[in-house]
């Protein structure tokens, strides 16, 4: 018997095989998941009597440990297989999560504790980043990587949507133990399809020149291209001041004025849902000026923190939100175009690495503060600084001549060829840091 063809829009399109479907199915995996924690774990220490302090610094808890082992996690993923380290650090998301619930479905859980496994979760966050970014792109040819960067941010965003909605109802409904104990699950899972993947036509690594010496290398290709480091400068203060917005005021703004987690939760995933309307806009639209249009994009994402001060009402909010989510997301595909265009890939999770860095270098520090800041300023005054602080360092971005000017360049020779049937990983042979661009 012949089996009947799929209708065209059932197919899966030819460039992603079936390495990048399985990295994709974890990554909504996990996007479902972590979407719902994130809100259960703010509403686990609220209604373990914290204040908005104690929520700031059980956030902050779990973004220090990535500023300590980023630089080491890129490192590392240039020197080992990416995939087993994406394994490695879903196993111990899975675990500090799973412990995390348990403390909170039997009413033991202390601030000490929700903070240790919180610096847990970042510490596998710290190791899996650089490694997962290195990944997704290497399963396709050069010329459909802003295609295939762009679906793959849609099916997380997707899940963001899911995950928020769901999570905060069920935070209302059954607490957030739950949903925390479902984020372990998801972990588990994900880490599962990961193990997976076809690996067989991947190279043994080289020996490389140590561990300082492939830091040392990574940070020569930052420090050396402007736009990239005045991009990563400012993301440093904007991710810090957003999320201090919305992992400590924004809970708070809710509880107070919007009727608690499942308004928030909403609030959420109105800006999940546009973050896909924003990835389905890029899996189409192909800007010639990358970096300048996404600069741009970074303006809107003073928004949300507005609204909060005011604060406005649920349906604008969730307006409001929706618009950053397109915004931030044309930011997302034009920058990771960028660095897949600009940077050599047996370097590339190194200076993804410097990147991840400097974007959550300040987030332990703003959201420890968060809560100092509102008792001396106000929260309304504190959310005003947050708009402004993001408002100007993109006007001060785009002076930088490379920003405005780049364009987006034709693939190189070589890149367009098919990828072979298995759909193999073409990782780099080693962090030796002496070449040009690997194709990819």
């Amino acid at each position: 018997m012949t089996t009947p063809h799929l209708p065209r829009r059932l197919r899966r399109p030819a460039w992603a095989g079936r390495n990048y479907t399985l990295l994709t199915a974890a990554a909504v995996i996990t996007g479902l998941g972590s979407s719902g924690a994130l809100i259960a774990s703010a509403f686990a220490v609220l209604e373990a009597g914290g204040s908005g302090t104690d929520v700031g610094l059980v956030a902050a808890a779990r973004t220090v440990p990535l500023v300590l082992f980023l630089l080491v996690g890129g490192a590392v993923a240039d020197r080992l297989p990416r995939h087993r380290v994406m394994v490695a650090a879903n196993v111990l998301n899975c675990v500090s999560q799973a412990a995390f619930a348990v403390l909170v479905l039997t009413g033991n859980a202390q601030l000490w504790q929700m903070a240790l496994l919180a610096a847990l979760g970042g510490t596998g966050q710290a190791f899996f980043s650089p490694a997962a970014e290195g990944m997704v792109l290497a399963t396709v040819t050069g010329e459909q990587a802003s295609r295939a960067f762009a679906f793959f941010r849609m099916g997380m965003n997707g899940a963001g949507i899911g995950g928020a909605a769901l999570g905060g109802a069920m935070v209302a409904a059954v607490g957030p133990g739950w949903v925390l104990a479902v984020d372990a699950a998801a972990f588990a899972v994900a880490g599962a399809l990961r193990a997976f993947l076809d690996v067989s036509g991947v190279p043994e690594r080289a020996p490389g020149s140590g561990l300082l010496h492939d830091l040392r290398e990574g940070w020569r290709e930052v420090a050396g291209r402007p736009w990239l480091w005045a991009v990563v400068v400012q993301f440093a203060v904007v991710n810090a001041v957003v999320a201090a917005a919305e992992a400590v005021y924004g809970p708070q703004v809710a509880q107070d004025h919007l009727g608690g987690p499942r308004p928030w939760g909403l609030a959420l995933a109105a800006f999940g849902a546009g973050t896909v309307v924003g990835a389905v806009l890029m899996a189409r639209w192909k800007p010639d000026r990358l970096l300048l249009t996404g600069a741009l994009c970074v303006f809107p994402l003073a928004l949300p923190s507005a609204a909060l001060a005011v604060p406005v009402g649920v349906g604008v909010l969730f307006a409001v939100m929706f618009v950053s989510g397109i915004a931030i997301e044309v930011f997302a595909v034009s920058w990771m175009t960028t660095l897949h265009q600009e940077i050599p890939e047996e370097k590339f999770s190194r200076v993804s690495a410097y990147d991840w860095l400097g974007s959550i270098a300040l987030v332990p520090l703003a959201t420890a503060l968060a809560g100092p800041a509102e008792q001396v300023m106000g929260r309304s005054s504190a959310l005003w600084a947050c708009s402004a602080l993001i408002v100007l360092l993109t006007l001060a971005v785009l002076l930088v001549p490379d920003i405005r000017r780049m364009r987006r360049r034709p693939p190189a020779t070589g890149e367009g060829r098919p990828v072979p049937p298995q759909d193999r990983l073409k990782e780099p042979s080693g962090g030796t840091g002496d070449g040009a661009a690997a194709p990819s």
